[in-house]
Formats: structure tokens, C-alpha cells, sequence
């Protein structure tokens, strides 16, 4: 009876620890990877610092502002603390002041801690099984700037987790339906920030950012002729451009040294040029008596994925920059454009045409593989890369109209895009924070 006893206990020992090590064994995350773990988080109760009371109105619109956009990330489990043993196991907002038992026990990988004093505030995240900080922030003066000073932390803290940059203060460039014309607008992911880039009548397509994120580039289509238009964040003006380009300018886009390559239409065959630095072109980039349009570099400036009608039906290409080799990309079915390359390289998103719409598909030029990342109904179209290489920014008329998506790589349920009334295209994410 004795050795029975003795082996039960230390069964019940076994399975204690086991539990402590499944809740908090190193963290490690692989956005990377397909078969990423959910990782469980809490947000702590808000701290005074220095004795100072709590805004307790801003605190509670920073904490719901952290939770939406953390709710963004597919692995991320946000867990109320109501949950917990005991309730909040923090006295302040340093590690040395929680206690990580309770997390560990209840399988939280990750703590938040927020203190304020007046409107400044330090936040810090933490693991919660070896207490190490995995980052800490400190902002002034955050009353008016409170949504922004989320973005940052949580991207600091995407960054800090995964080793890739957060998109969350990252906008997206996008065409929106204005009664009879069709205008740019910018707006960030989360659905904030909304912003009118254009107003000129006539259809306004195509928006690219330049590298450095201060200069969007679009296809302005007027009664007579196509327009390159170039708008400067800095100086909030847009030139248009049109002499030498021909009749026709096709889906610009920022490449290598930050010039602009665009498709155009000089010969009587639409080919992908590089421009100079004053937009004249400068070279033709692929070479052929088909129609070559929508380019996409990686962030090296040394892959040009394109849509090229060559085969005899649109299909995506891929340029090596330096040979100048091309090689074809998509094999199956008859109808793949708008490829998006993936900042590092690897990637390539496209529309594929299926017998039940538009489908968005994602090819890995390192193995070959294909996948298919939305279902519909509808339509899905114009992928667009954020600057993690994560998250896929897409359009689908999956509601009756065409609206902006948010996706993953590994192909995780949509989220709606807040654009405002009117229908929205052909997303363009700023990775100016990648580059």
C-alpha cells in the first residue's frame, strides 16, 4: 500500500511539472512556419507610477486599442485575468514586481504591464516563464496620439516576438469607387487613419509606395490619355506625368534605387520599362512582342515577378535582375495576374482564375509549392504583401461589393478592412518599414 501511495505522488508530481513546462517551456515563435502553437497573453491591470492615480478613461481605451490590434495575430489568445487564481498577480509594472506563478499555472505565456503618470506611460511585455522582458516601452504625452502609440508597441512587440517588423502602423494604399470616378486613399490595416490621396475624376488606379514610404505612384486614366501621377506625402501635391511615356501606363511600381517601373505601350506592344529619375524611361526590363504588365520587386531589388501573355494566356513570371534569365512561374489553368512578391524573396501571390471565381494562390519559389489562400464566394483578387511578409492585404466582392481583406500566408480567416462607403481595390502596403 505504501509503494502504491508513494507512486501515485509521484504521478501527481510528473503531471504538475509537465503542466508548467507545456504553460511556459521557452517561447518561440515561427511566423514562419505553418504549424505555429497559439501562444496565450494577458494584459495586467493599468499601474500608477510614482504614486500618481490612474487615468482610468485613457487607460481603458490604450488597453482596448492593444487587445484589437493584437487580435490581428492568428497565434495570439487573449486571456482575462478574471481567469487567474487569485486575480492580478502584479503590484507594479517591473517583473520583480509580478508574480509569474499563477500565469504559469493557468498556461499564459505572456504578460502586459501598463503604468501611467499623467499622460505619460511605460509598457512592458514579459515571458512568463522565465520572467524575462521581451520588450519595454516608455512614451510621453500620449493623450492625442494614444491609437499610434499602440501601432508602435504592438509592432515593436511583433518584432521582438518573431524577428520580422509589425504592419501595424504600416497603411495601405488602395482605389476606392466615387460615384463615376475612381480615387486613391491610404488607410492603416486596423480600418484607422482613413485618407484621401486623390481627387482628379477619371480612374485613378494602381497605387504603389515608393521604398521609403513618402511617395505614392498611380495610373491616372483622364478622357484622352493615361497619366502617371506621383504624389509626395511630404508636400501633399501629385505631378502628373505623361510626356514620353506614350498613350498607355500600366500599373507603376517602386523598384531597385527607388525608380519607378511601369508597364507602357510605345511600340505598339506593352512592355515593363525602368524610368530615369525624372520619369523618362530608360530601359525596357522583359523584353517581348506580348503584353508584359504588373512588375513586383522583393526588397533587393534583384527578383521581378510580372504577368505576361507570352504562353498564349496571362501568366506570372519571374525575371532574375542581374541575368536578365526569365522564367515561368504559374503552369496551371489559363488566367494568373496581379503577382505580389514577398519582401524577402520567396513568396509570390497572385489571382487565379477558378470555376468558382477568383482565387487568391501563393507559390514558394524555393519549393515550388502552390496554395490556395482564399475560398469566397465572390471574387478575390489584388494580393498585396505586408512588410513582415505575413500578412496578404487582398480585395473580394465576397460581401456583394468589393472590399479590403486581411489574410495570412498560411491562408487564416479573413478580416474586413474598414474603407468607408463605396467599393475598394488593389491594396498596396507600405514596406518602407522592411526596407
Amino acid at each position: 500500500m505504501k509503494r502504491i501511495l508513494i507512486f501515485l505522488i509521484c504521478c501527481v508530481f510528473i503531471v504538475s511539472m509537465s503542466i508548467v513546462a507545456i504553460a511556459g517551456g521557452p517561447l518561440t515563435v515561427d511566423i514562419h512556419g505553418p504549424g505555429q502553437r497559439m501562444v496565450n497573453m494577458t494584459l495586467l491591470p493599468p499601474k500608477g507610477l510614482a504614486g500618481t492615480p490612474v487615468p482610468q478613461a485613457v487607460a481603458k481605451a490604450f488597453e482596448e486599442l492593444i487587445a484589437n490590434d493584437l487580435s490581428y495575430i492568428p497565434f495570439l489568445k487573449i486571456v482575462p485575468v478574471t481567469e487567474f487564481l487569485g486575480g492580478d498577480p502584479s503590484k507594479g509594472v517591473k517583473g520583480s514586481e509580478i508574480d509569474f506563478k499563477p500565469l504559469q499555472l493557468a498556461r499564459v505565456d505572456i504578460c502586459m504591464t501598463t503604468g501611467w503618470n499623467g499622460q505619460n506611460i511605460e509598457v512592458r511585455a514579459f515571458e512568463t516563464f522565465s520572467g524575462r522582458r521581451i520588450v519595454g516601452k516608455a512614451y510621453k504625452d500620449v493623450g492625442s496620439t494614444l491609437p499610434q502609440v499602440a501601432d508602435r508597441f504592438c509592432s515593436s512587440f511583433l518584432e521582438s516576438l518573431t524577428g520580422k517588423k509589425g504592419f501595424f502602423d504600416s497603411p495601405i494604399a488602395f482605389v476606392r469607387q466615387e460615384k463615376n470616378s475612381k480615387e486613391i486613399f491610404t488607410v492603416l490595416p486596423q480600418g484607422r487613419g482613413l485618407k484621401r490621396i486623390t481627387s482628379l475624376g477619371g480612374y485613378n488606379l494602381s497605387p504603389a509606395w515608393s521604398l521609403n514610404g513618402t511617395k505614392i505612384a498611380f495610373t491616372h486614366i483622364g478622357k484622352t490619355r493615361h497619366e502617371l501621377g506621383i504624389y509626395d506625402s511630404k508636400t501633399k501635391k501629385i505631378t502628373m506625368i505623361s510626356k514620353g511615356l506614350g498613350q498607355t501606363v500600366i500599373s507603376p511600381v517602386f523598384g531597385p534605387n527607388d525608380r519607378l517601373s511601369v508597364a507602357l505601350n510605345r511600340n505598339g506592344a506593352t512592355n515593363i520599362y525602368q524610368l530615369d529619375g525624372n520619369y523618362k524611361p530608360q530601359r525596357m526590363l522583359a523584353r517581348s512582342p506580348y503584353i508584359d504588365v504588373s512588375p513586383s520587386f522583393d526588397n533587393t531589388g534583384e527578383k521581378m515577378v510580372f504577368t505576361s501573355g507570352r504562353a498564349g494566356n496571362p501568366h506570372v513570371y519571374l525575371m532574375d535582375m542581374k541575368s536578365g534569365d526569365v522564367r515561368r512561374v504559374t503552369l496551371t489553368g489559363k488566367y494568373n495576374t496581379h503577382p505580389c512578391l514577398s519582401p524577402n524573396g520567396r513568396y509570390v501571390a497572385y489571382t487565379h482564375r477558378t470555376s468558382n471565381g477568383h482565387r487568391i494562390y501563393l507559390h514558394d519559389l524555393t519549393t515550388g509549392r502552390e496554395k490556395q489562400l482564399t475560398f469566397g464566394p465572390g471574387n478575390d483578387e489584388y494580393p498585396a504583401f505586408g512588410p513582415d511578409g505575413y500578412f496578404v492585404a487582398f480585395s473580394s466582392s465576397r460581401s456583394g461589393e468589393y472590399k479590403l481583406y486581411l489574410s495570412t500566408r498560411h491562408g487564416d480567416k479573413p478580416r474586413i478592412i474598414s474603407t468607408g462607403k463605396g467599393q475598394a481595390f488593389a491594396p498596396a502596403w507600405d514596406t518602407s518599414l522592411q526596407w
